[in-house]
């Protein structure tokens, strides 16, 4: 056999070979698995408007969640969270409480304070596995106070379709963690511009009740620097949440 007989020979065979590692390297690299898809999703809109006179509302805070979870109970210790909210209009802690709890879906937190007459507008979105235990919280302090705040704590909104709308109110609630001594030192909104929450102070009551309203210098309330435009009704404040997708 020729020498250029068996160099071709050598090549096919070495060919042939390649062609079956080849085949065999192919046919065991596993397919890529498919990305997991996204998860369905609901999404709301609330829009929150200030029935007061003469009270604005700090910047709203929003919690999508189930029945185990409360902003608060009546009857029951405020959360610090809550403290902070009611004396001080902040809700960073209230979120943070919310984050902590198993029980909670989604957050959304209003800009800036919502003046009287006003109202404002939040989204927040969740799974549609979450949707049908879904109910939402919306808190907010009156800011012309020692530490009353609003709530709608727990509305139903899982049976919600798409285009479909609810509406809720808030009453004003005392936190029972300031004494009402309605002076512009310990109130943080426009007429007093003071301090806010302050964890030195004492708490007054430590249970969250009905608000018994103002009083005020036009009563003889000597002390106070709020006066009867200052004073609220119930409700204080309408929320109205739409499913709009």
């Amino acid at each position: 056999m020729s020498n250029h007989h068996t160099r071709r020979s050598r090549t096919v065979a070495l060919a042939a070979a390649g062609l079956v590692i080849a085949a065999c390297s192919s046919d065991s690299v596993p397919p890529l698995p498919e990305p997991p898809a996204p998860p369905a999703l609901a999404t709301f809109e609330v829009s929150v408007t200030n029935l007061t006179n003469a009270q604005p509302l700090s910047p709203i805070a929003v919690i999508a969640h189930d029945d185990s979870y409360r902003v608060f109970n009546v009857g029951d210790a405020a959360t610090i969270g809550l403290e902070e909210l009611a004396e001080g209009g902040t809700n960073g802690r209230l979120f943070a409480e919310a984050a902590a709890d198993s029980g909670v879906f989604a957050t959304a937190a209003g800009n800036s304070p919502v003046p009287p007459g006003a109202s404002a507008s939040l989204r927040f979105t969740i799974e549609l596995t979450e949707l049908p235990t879904a109910e939402l919280s919306v808190s907010t302090m009156l800011v012309n106070t020692n530490d009353a705040f609003t709530a709608i704590n727990g509305l139903a909104i899982g049976d919600l379709a798409v285009g479909d709308s609810r509406r809720g109110s808030g009453i004003a609630y005392d936190a029972g963690t300031e004494a009402n001594t309605e002076e512009a030192i310990h109130i943080p909104g426009p007429v007093g511009g003071g301090e806010g929450f302050n964890a030195s102070r004492d708490d007054r009551d430590d249970r969250v009740t009905m608000h018994s309203g103002i009083v005020g210098r036009d009563d003889g309330f000597a002390s106070s620097d709020l006066d009867n435009q200052h004073r609220f009704d119930n409700p204080v404040l309408r929320a109205t949440v739409t499913r709009v997708e």
